[in-house]
């Protein structure tokens, strides 16, 4: 027997001896299965919530802005080689060789610059991910509790699973509700009060002696 199936084996009979010591006798509260192991979609759980969708959108936009400055860029450095090739006759050996080694190194400069933007957005990714998985821990151990759980496994890892102990949808809706897309909010504006208006001089208030004897 291999040992992720051990382990369920025993949550199994862990869970049903508490069950059976607290004299459970329905499977379900509010809803929710009692069950010692709960599965779930992360991958849905990600896509389908408010703040996978705003993360997906903005790094689906930054996709396309970078796609579209390597479209003109590399329009810009075919224009700019069919100048270079034209100039050749009338050019020097040496003086072409400059021209050409020139422009093959912004050609590598441009290549670096963009496929650096292309990786960092990959970073950003996985970033968003990992930031979103720690949001939402909370919510994660929320159903947990309110399963009266032991452990929560990815569905993707899982042969076969009963619907009943998917949480999936449960864990979409409570996390959109409690983290919502995941913007951080803007405060509101600190009122700037009035200036003071200058206060005139007190009539009774003696003025200062003017140094005269």
């Amino acid at each position: 027997m291999r040992p992720a199936v051990r382990l369920v084996v025993l949550l199994l009979a862990l869970w049903g001896a508490a069950a059976g010591a607290q004299g459970q006798g329905s499977p379900f509260v509010s809803g929710m299965p009692q069950t010692p192991i709960l599965v779930i979609d992360f991958e849905r759980v990600f896509a389908e919530s408010a703040f996978g969708r705003r993360v997906n959108e903005e790094i689906e936009q930054q996709g396309r802005t970078i796609a579209a400055e390597n479209r003109k860029i590399e329009a810009e450095l075919i224009e700019e080689e069919r100048e270079l090739t034209d100039l050749r006759p009338t050019l020097a050996p040496d003086e072409f060789r400059a021209l050409a080694d020139a422009f093959d190194e912004k050609v590598q400069r441009l290549r670096d610059e963009q496929d650096a933007k292309a990786r960092a957005l990959g970073t950003r990714t996985e970033e968003a991910r990992r930031r979103f998985l720690t949001v939402a821990q909370p919510v994660l151990e929320g159903l947990l509790r309110e399963a009266g759980a032991m452990l929560i496994l990815e569905r993707r890892t899982v042969f076969v699973a009963a619907d009943a102990i998917d949480v999936t949808d449960r864990a979409i809706a409570l996390i959109d509700v409690q983290i919502g897309d995941g913007t951080p909010a803007v405060p509101d504006p600190v009122p700037v009060p009035d200036p003071a208006p200058d206060s005139a001089p007190d009539p009774e208030t003696p003025e200062p002696p003017s140094g005269q004897d």
